[in-house]
Parts: C-alpha cells; structure tokens; sequence
C-alpha cells in the first residue's frame, strides 16, 4: 500500500509539475480569449453562453475557461480552474473589449458617429431585400449542390460552415445559413479586417494626405534603423521588424490581442531583424501598428473614430460592422471587425469593381491595383493587407482571384475575370477540415459562359 501511495505521489507531482510548465503560463491567454469571445459574441449578435461554449469556445485548451454573463453589467467573466481571471466589457457602438485591473470603466468614452445607407434599393447597394434575379447561364441546382456541400450534414461537425453568400453580376445568386445564423448574424471577421484597415489607408492616399512610399510616421524611429520603413513596407507586411504569429502558442499576436492595453505599441517597439522590403513575415502587430499610425493622423479621437466609417465602412453600407476597440482607444485593425455575412461580400464588391461603389469612385483603381500586386517576397500569395491566389494557392480557382482571410475560415473571395464575390464564414480552417479550393470550384463549376 505504501508503494502504491509513493506511485500515486509521484504522478500527482509529475501532472502537477507538467501542468505548471506547459498550461499554466497559458491561462491569461485562455481566460483571456474566452471572456472576449463570450462578451463581443453575446452582446454583439445576441448568442447564447450555451452556443459561445459549444461553437465559439470549443477550440483546445479555450475549452478549459468557465464563463459568466452579467447581462446588467454587460459584461463576461472567465478563468480556468478558477484560476487567472479575466473580464471584458460591452460599450455599444464600440463592441467589446478585454480590460485589466487599471482600466477604469467609469471613464467616459466616445462613439463613432454612424451613417445608414437609405437609398430605396435593393441588396448589394442597398439594404432592401434583393431583386429575385435569374441568370441562363447559371445551373442553379449545380450552384445549390456546391454551397450545400460546403455545409454539414445536421449533428455533423467537420466543415464547421456558418453562412455563404455568393455575388454574380452584381446580384445575388445564392446564400445558406447554418442553423441558429441568419442574415443579420454578425459574425466576426478576424483578419478580414486588416482588408478594412488596407481600405482606410487608400482613401487617405486618394485625398492626398499620405504618401505610402516616405517613410512611415513613427516618431519614436526617427533615431535608429527604423527610420527606412514606409508605409509600403508595412502595408505589404515587408518591415522587417521581429514579430511571431502562431495561435497555437504563446507569442507575440496571442499576447498582444490578449494582455495588451495598446496594441498599437506592440509591434512598433520590437526590433528590426532585417532591412525593409526584404524578408515577407505576416503580422497582425504590423496591421494595428498601422492602426495607430491612423490614428495619429488626426487631430481629435472623434476624427478618427469616424473616419472609419464614414470613409468606407458606412460608405457602402456595411451599417451592420463594428470595428471594436483595444483599451487604449486604437481599433483592432488587425482582427476585430464584425459584420453580416451580406456586408462582408459588399466590400468584395468595392474591390470587385476597382474602389467604385454604385457610380461613386471611393478608392482609386491604381489603389485597388496596388492592394493586389503580389509582394515580391511572398511568393505570389500577398498584396497590401489582402491574400492573392497570384501563385496558385488553390489550382482550380483563377488566379486573378484576391482575397480577405481570417482565423477559422473567414473567406470574402474576390474573382474579377469571373465578376463574382464569394463569402464563406465558419469556425473550421482548410483541409483536413474545409476544402477551400473544391468549395470556390464546385459554385465557379455552377455558373457556365462567364465571359
């Protein structure tokens, strides 16, 4: 008996210990994660805790968190093991935010102020139900099979797909929701907002009040070798500033979107590894960093608040996004953009149509040209904010095709030779879970005598 309780001794000490090293230093992360995702998914799109844990909150590790509503509050608790706790906070009009303990809530804030899109006209360029449109040369059925296909099977949970829309022509020619989603689900975007963040720069390129190719405004480079990187460095995540991106541990990106107070800061105080324009590396640091950047740019925080939305966003109708906020004020243009599946493909739609909306030319075509010329050190897979199938990522998809991506298989897919925007937002990356290229192939299949 003694050995066995020596035995039993040691491998409590042994988990214990392998717990200490491996998940414990984890746990602001976890907390972290799982108290925002709860907050902005609740109070945003009005989801259930219950649907949050089961199909937000089911990623490995996020699993480990409990999590608390306080609907009067508006706010969401969470921990593991009751362990590190975190909170994050609702503000309407400015989604949710993750806070530490010398954030003061009591401290007034400012809110962007909207516009909505009232034209009287249908979807995509306007907010009225869509003209029922029937195209010949469409094989509807073909069309259906394909984004049927892209969905479970009722119980199953491979494919994990919450919503396609799909644009033909400038219509509407398919869409499907899982259960419990809808077209006035907002669904977070992930880094389908650094496309969004992309867009600002370009209208402040148009109007004449930034050169992308002078060096960036960074005061605090001004004395050391940083002072070289431009904007066009940035844009084309080309800085050569040290930065780690990988989800599925602690690092750079994961400590910035979840302990942070200015995520602006993160990025901009890490070294140069290599000189600019020389080594491609993605970086979410790099997007919010240009997100502050924007915001320096204007006198007023009010200003820059509504610059946003009144320069794009609100510009065609996206009146369902919100760009939420880190605690120091900066948007999270790296990764929290929220919108209706609609509204995501009606910025595909922007690009589709070279930066001119119903007539209104809001970016310039050389800016829409810009965004999708590939960087020269990413192997034909990346523009200015936006991913390129330039080097053939998905073979059977053209290759004029761009694109905005996010975490978890967010996908507005802009193919201008085919005149088509195809939206596919869920909670399942590619393969083996989702199968990108077979999903644009099979709705590309569907539609015949495309020129």
């Amino acid at each position: 008996m003694k050995k066995f309780l020596k035995v039993l001794l040691l491998v409590v000490v042994l988990a214990f210990l392998y717990f200490g090293f491996t998940t414990y230093p984890k746990l602001d992360l976890i907390s972290g994660f799982s108290a925002k995702s709860v907050a902005s998914g609740h109070f945003i799109d009005n989801r259930s805790l219950d649907l949050i844990q089961k199909t937000d909150n089911d990623i490995n590790l996020v699993d480990l968190a409990k999590n608390s509503i306080d609907d009067s509050g508006k706010f969401a608790l969470s921990s593991v093991y009751g362990l590190k706790e975190r909170k994050a906070i609702y503000r309407e009009g400015l989604g949710a935010v993750l806070i530490n303990d010398d954030f003061d809530v009591t401290k007034p804030y400012l809110l962007p102020k909207r516009t909505k899109l009232e034209n009287n006209l249908s979807f995509p360029y306007g907010n009225n139900e869509p003209k029922d449109t029937s195209f010949a040369n469409v094989d509807y059925s073909k069309l259906k099979k394909a984004v049927e296909n892209a969905f479970d099977k009722t119980g199953g949970r491979i494919k994990r797909t919450r919503a396609v829309v799909v644009l033909y022509k400038d219509h509407l020619i398919a869409e499907k929701y899982d259960t419990g989603f809808n077209k006035d689900s907002k669904i977070l975007g992930w880094s389908m907002t650094k496309s969004i963040t992309s867009s600002a720069f370009g209208v402040l390129a148009k109007q004449g009040k930034i050169d992308i190719y002078k060096p960036a405004p960074v005061e605090e480079w001004k004395n050391d070798e940083r002072k070289n990187i431009t904007l066009n460095d940035l844009l084309h995540m080309n800085s050569g500033l040290e930065w780690e991106e990988n989800y599925s541990t602690i690092c750079d990106a994961t400590k910035m979107l979840f302990q942070a107070e200015d995520m602006g800061k993160v990025q901009l105080e890490k070294p140069a590894q290599f000189k600019p324009n020389t080594h491609w590396n993605y970086s979410s640091g790099t997007t919010n960093l240009l997100s502050l950047i924007l915001r320096r740019q204007f006198k007023t925080q009010q200003e820059y608040l509504d610059f946003w939305y009144s320069a794009v966003i609100d510009k065609i109708g996206m009146n369902s996004m919100i760009v939420e906020q880190d605690m120091s004020g900066t948007f999270v243009g790296s990764s929290y953009g929220w919108a209706t599946p609609r509204d995501w493909s009606k910025f595909g739609l922007l690009y589709l149509h070279k930066g001119n909306w119903n007539g209104e030319q809001i970016l310039d075509e050389s800016w829409v040209k810009y965004t999708t010329t590939p960087t020269n050190t990413s192997e034909g897979k990346y523009g200015a904010q936006f991913w390129l199938n330039a080097g053939g990522k998905f073979p059977d998809v053209p290759h004029d095709m761009f694109y905005c991506s996010g975490y978890q298989g967010q996908m507005v897919a802009i193919i201008p030779s085919l005149d088509m925007v195809i939206v596919r937002m869920g909670v399942r990356e590619e393969e083996p879970g989702f199968d990108f290229n077979g999903f644009l192939k099979g709705i590309i299949d569907s539609v015949n005598n495309l020129k």
